[in-house]
């Protein structure tokens, strides 16, 4: 599978799983992501670290370390 950090800038994912346990997970979520949402790559950093994407009409950096748990389609 295709891990979120992996995704290229303008291309539109559907998140199949979410990695990581307890607080971590916990934190994506509240975030707002959730197994079949969509995510937008918006922007990436030079050196990769974070990722801007949109989730749920709003805007959202997220750390490579977090991205790499978020599994898409």
């Amino acid at each position: 599978m295709k891990t979120l950090e992996k995704v290229k800038i303008g291309e539109t994912v559907r998140v199949v799983k979410l990695g990581g346990e307890g607080a971590v997970k916990r934190r994506i979520m509240d975030m707002g992501i959730t197994r079949g949402v969509e995510i937008f790559v918006r922007k990436v950093a030079p050196l990769g670290d974070p990722i801007e994407v949109t989730v749920r009409g709003y805007e959202l950096s997220l750390r490579k370390a977090d991205a790499a748990m978020i599994e898409v389609e």
